[in-house]
């Protein structure tokens, strides 16, 4: 019997249509020939409904799960498909955990190109394979024309942590020194930047990496880590809030001591914008007992990823868990939470 003729994707030309999106012939070619081509990996070439894991026995798990839907989808250092792996892999990993999978879950919207939605799903699987952390299964959906925003994109990560690590928001107490890995503001401003077409003298590229590989030589470097998180939305601000609020405690931060590279600081003058608040992807904050502070920060300034890791402040006995700034005028203020949404869609 003649088998029917299937032409392959036209990926320079094609758009997405309804029908990628129905569950029928379109929709298995549009996976086997740009999703499982990029992602490729033993786990979805078992063309099932989900991935059977395996899970190192006794492990504790951490599972975290994001959605991204940044605006415009391709910016200085990134794209929302490296994002959307980069993202998940950091919250799984200031949980303490080693990341180990991903799943994805793609709303394409009708009439969107092929080509940028490879260059997307490529950029992607590129940052996964980077990180070793492979995505094993997923699901795509498409929407009519006009009720999406080209694509969306939602990441679940699965993670182990080991035993006798236990990290978390509550765990801050009065006296312990708070570190960050690096510089702040970069993705918020590239995004923007890129957004308003915004021409600045140098290019700010977003800081968009995953963080699984600083954060494994922080906790090898001492037990003392009592506290992870990557000041994403909001910025370091709103994240020293949450913290300070989950472990009803206070901070007091150094001004001078917070890194902020001098392009970020002027495109944020020139917008009206405060770095505290403006979002990163590739930043963390740590916060660790005090006998562990110098260990902790050595070995965070002795991967790439922390070169410029300082220690910009400590934790405080605060019963209105305030977190406060000490100017570089000598002053103090008070570091409050974001109010509104100063950047909407930089994630």
């Amino acid at each position: 019997m003649k088998k029917d003729y299937i032409r392959p994707l036209d990926i320079r030309h094609g758009r997405v249509d309804m029908g990628h999106g129905a569950g029928g012939r379109a929709a298995a070619q549009l996976i086997e020939e740009l999703f499982l081509a990029a992602f490729d990996n033993e786990y979805l070439r078992q063309g099932d409904d989900g991935a059977a894991l395996a899970i190192p026995v006794g492990a504790r798990l951490v599972m975290a799960t994001d959605g991204h839907v940044v605006s415009p989808l391709f910016f200085a250092g990134g794209d929302v498909g490296s994002l959307s792996v980069h993202g998940t892999i950091n919250d799984v990993a200031m949980c303490g955990a080693v990341p180990l999978y991903l799943a994805a879950s793609f709303i394409l919207e009708e009439g969107f190109p092929l080509a940028d939605l490879k260059r997307i799903v490529d950029s992607m699987a590129a940052a996964s394979r980077a990180a070793g952390v492979p995505v094993v299964t997923g699901d795509t959906k498409v929407v009519e024309k006009g009720k999406g925003d080209g694509v969306f994109i939602s990441t679940t990560g699965v993670g182990v942590v080991a035993a006798g690590v236990h990290i978390s928001g509550a765990n801050a107490r009065p006296g312990d020194a708070v570190l960050l890995s690096g510089t702040i503001g970069e993705h918020g401003v590239a995004v923007l930047s890129k957004r308003e077409s915004l021409d600045f003298e140098t290019t700010v590229a977003s800081d968009s990496v995953a963080l699984h590989g600083l954060v494994a030589a922080m906790l090898a470097a001492s037990d003392g880590v009592r506290v992870l998180r990557d000041p994403t939305r909001g910025g370091l601000a709103t994240t020293l809030n949450e913290i300070a609020r989950q472990s009803n405690v206070g901070m007091l931060l150094e001004e001078a001591a917070i890194p902020v590279l001098p392009q970020v600081e002027a495109a944020c003058e020139l917008l009206g914008l405060d770095p505290l608040y403006v979002a990163n992807e590739g930043k963390l904050v740590a916060i660790c007992a005090p006998d562990a502070a110098e260990a902790v920060l050595a070995a965070m300034r002795a991967h790439p990823l922390g070169a410029n890791a300082v220690r910009i402040g400590s934790v405080t006995e605060d019963p209105h868990r305030f977190v406060q700034m000490e100017t570089s005028f000598g002053g103090r203020r008070v570091v409050d939470w974001l109010s509104g949404e100063q950047l909407p869609r930089i994630c």
